[in-house]
């Protein structure tokens, strides 16, 4: 599975952002996606995932009611919507993909695949 994500910028805080990745290769619905971030000198957390049944997201417990992640299995595309951004949201930010089986969603050793990131900034 290759994995691009799109979508990062720099807003001012209180804007929105909606980043996209897109996966192809192998069926895209086998797998969980998540989406992880990761800010300078810090390690990498999770934001937000979703099985393969689109009626399960998972979020950071901080991060709910500002972020969605929903998924289209047509399109092979998992998004993050993020809303009232702030300072503090400002990392790069990556969607990754686990295989049914044993993916968990706040899990980072259970995603096998990785996007190069996208930058978000956010300025207070």
């Amino acid at each position: 599975v290759q994995l691009q994500a799109s979508g990062g910028g720099l807003v001012s805080a209180g804007a929105s952002l909606r980043l996209s990745c897109v996966a192809s290769g192998r069926t895209f619905s086998s797998y969980g996606m998540g989406w992880f971030r990761q800010a300078p000198g810090k390690e990498r957390e999770f934001v937000a995932a979703i099985g393969w049944d689109v009626n399960y997201p998972y979020y950071q417990d901080s991060l709910e009611g500002r972020f969605t992640i929903s998924r289209d299995n047509t399109k092979n595309m998992v998004s993050l919507q993020m809303d009232n951004l702030k300072p503090e949201d400002t990392a790069v930010y990556y969607c990754a993909a686990g295989p049914r089986g044993s993916w968990l969603p706040g899990r980072r050793a259970s995603y096998e695949y990785w996007g190069q990131g996208t930058q978000v900034t956010v300025s207070s």
